[in-house]
């Protein structure tokens, strides 16, 4: 039984960072000897195992065998049998094909080293497209790994065509679309997962709706990002930004959480434009709706958004007199008026639908 350290982890090693997870594989051995070792199984589909230490991951060596359509269309082999290098044969691109044993050799044997040093995204074998989800890694690991010069393959692009023209990309379940889409989003340059998918035509079979953004003005939405990034943009705001456009079954679906859903629910019905030529009665409803008197974090949110979408726009200046002169009409200010109940209700918000309305003329 021989355990080799792989994938990410030993690339992000050798790039000098900081490795998020450690993946390791185990050759020689069998689920019975890993659960006698004192190893938790992790997945009932494929041999995976936790440490009962450190709460790592290890797999047993594998090799794949296509049988159906779609990344699951797989009969996995397992046993002492299978070698390092078979198992270092399915994964997706070189630079992920290296491994480490225990005393810190390095196992190389599909070329991923030289690809480091060339800072190439490229697929082991032409096996790349039996699994479409590979297309998405392959787009995602572009926006992982841009920042340090590392580009798609031409050889791997011209696959990625192929697979986007194949009806097998639609076979990609939503949760796994989901999953490839939020790590995307949570690179130092996601706008790359886009490009990429763009260049290699999957984006409309993908996410229909964002390649008919992009037809329009993709490189604009993506400028889009680049400032919600510079301003401090989380994950959740750089959803709502880039899904803001998508069908509401779509958004529902992909959305990592409810407040990236939320987000980009409130950013498609309050888009800055609409904000910038919103009267008093539209902003209050905004302030009632969206309840953000009580949030001031959607308020920050939300005038990022709008900020990255449209720089020039003055949204934020508005919302933001707009709560001024909410918040300057106070109910202990119609004490002495003998209003209750309803009455008082009515009688405030008129008070202060006045007043948003008077900022909105001191601001023009």
């Amino acid at each position: 039984m021989k355990c080799y350290l792989v994938g990410g982890a030993v690339r992000d090693e050798l790039l000098g960072l900081e490795p998020r997870e450690r993946d390791w594989v185990v050759v020689g051995a069998t689920e019975e000897e890993m659960l006698a070792r004192g190893f938790r199984r992790l997945d009932l589909a494929f041999p995976v195992f936790l440490h009962p230490q450190t709460g790592d991951e290890y797999a047993l060596a594998r090799r794949e065998r296509k049988v159906g359509p779609g990344y699951k269309g797989f009969v996995v082999e397992t046993g002492p049998g299978v070698t390092l290098e078979e198992d270092l044969a399915r994964r997706d691109l070189r630079v992920n094909a290296i491994a480490r044993d225990r005393a810190g050799r390095l196992i190389d044997p599909y070329g991923g080293l030289d690809d480091l040093d060339r800072r190439l995204l490229r697929h082991i074998t032409p096996a790349f497209t039996e699994d479409p989800v590979r297309l998405l890694r392959a787009a995602r690991f572009s926006a992982k790994l841009g920042p340090w010069g590392f580009r798609i393959a031409d050889s791997t692009l011209d696959l990625m065509k192929d697979m986007a023209r194949a009806e097998e990309l639609g076979s990609v379940y939503p949760e796994r679309l989901r999953l490839e889409l939020a790590k995307a989003l949570d690179t130092d340059q996601p706008w790359r997962f886009f490009e990429a998918l763009h260049r290699c035509g999957a984006l409309e079979p993908l996410l229909p709706s964002l390649a008919a953004a992009w037809r329009q003005g993709g490189d604009r939405d993506m400028q889009a990002l680049r400032r919600l990034l510079a301003a401090g943009g989380g994950s959740a705001e750089r959803f709502a930004l880039v899904m803001r456009d998508a069908d509401e079954p779509v958004r529902a679906a992909l959305a990592p959480d409810r407040k990236a859903h939320e987000l980009a629910t409130w950013l498609r019905l309050w888009p800055a434009a609409r904000v910038a030529a919103a009267d008093g009665g539209e902003l209050l409803a905004l302030i009632e709706g969206l309840r953000l008197t009580r949030a001031p974090e959607r308020v920050a949110a939300l005038g990022r958004l709008w900020s990255a979408e449209a720089p020039d726009s003055d949204a934020v200046a508005r919302l933001q007199a707009a709560l001024a002169a909410f918040h300057g009409v106070r109910a202990q200010d119609l004490a002495g008026t003998g209003l209750r109940g309803p009455a008082l209700g009515r009688a405030l918000r008129e008070r202060r639908l006045a007043a948003i309305r008077r900022s909105l003329k001191v601001a023009a």
